[in-house]
């Protein structure tokens, strides 16, 4: 297979999310757990918000003519963000996957990005293999957890709609958990009212774009992170994805075991 890797454009987002939609599908089904995009409508959905978004990368492997796979990256922050990546089942194990991975590293090396993450379902070991000899490292499970809104509050944590006024401080949290802000995605949030900030002692100890797949939160302690998880509204798309210890609040929830990779230039 002669396959060759151009920059993804919006006319794109048909064929790929046909691709992204029956590759999930397919692995997940033949591991005995739920897709992870539930029709092609949804997976062509979240691919046309990418391309439209300035924010994110996309590249696509073709096949002569034919779309054979996807590669997509969050690069609103300094630590850029990989995925969602796909191939044709139909083109797989004959090197798509990791053209079209390579082609991202390739691209954030470029741009001296000082790192790359990204997550992974945990029983595809394939990928986890692939993703190892490209370079990255696994740094720690993840749980996805799926259920009704908790509607919990715990004492001493307030948790209420973040404004613009909030992205200073909560910037500033962010780089001192993890040593950079991710204020371009906090603001867009903001923006779409999905965000939310906690406060503990008069100031924010914590806040989220939202609680979903696809968005991040940010807390100095376990205690800040239920306190948001609580007092979401709804886990919008698939759920969302926590380190073990911090869901300690049981709301009947089902959780998938997912990776966490990270790679360092």
């Amino acid at each position: 297979m002669a396959v060759t890797i151009r920059p993804a454009a919006a006319a794109d987002a048909a064929a790929c999310g046909v691709i992204l939609c029956r590759a999930f599908q397919t692995l997940a089904e033949s591991h005995n757990f739920p897709p992870d995009f539930p029709s092609v409508e949804v997976a062509t959905g979240l691919l046309s918000m990418l391309l439209a978004n300035p924010g994110f990368y996309g590249v696509v492997a073709e096949d002569g003519d034919r779309v054979v796979g996807s590669n997509f990256a969050d690069q609103r922050s300094p630590i850029a963000g990989i995925g969602p990546i796909s191939v044709d089942p139909m083109a797989q194990n004959q090197g798509v996957g990791r053209s079209l991975m390579q082609a991202a590293i390739d691209h954030f090396a470029a741009r001296n990005s000082p790192s790359i993450r990204l997550v992974q379902a945990a029983y595809h070991n394939r990928s986890l293999c692939r993703y190892t000899k490209l370079g990255f490292r696994t740094r720690e499970p993840l749980s996805v957890m799926q259920g009704p809104a908790l509607n919990a509050k715990f004492p001493g944590y307030e948790v209420r709609p973040a404004t613009a006024e909030d992205i200073g401080a909560c910037n500033l949290l962010c780089r001192r958990v993890h040593g950079f802000d991710r204020g371009s995605e906090l603001r867009e949030a903001i923006d779409a009212k999905t965000a939310r900030v906690v406060e503990h002692m008069g100031r924010i100890t914590g806040y989220a774009g939202d609680i979903a797949f696809f968005a991040h939160a940010v807390a100095e302690t376990n205690q800040g992170l239920e306190a948001l998880i609580g007092a979401a509204p709804a886990f919008p798309g698939r759920a969302f994805c926590c380190r073990p210890e911090t869901m300690k609040c049981s709301s009947g929830a089902s959780t998938v075991a997912c990776g966490w990779s990270c790679r360092r230039h």
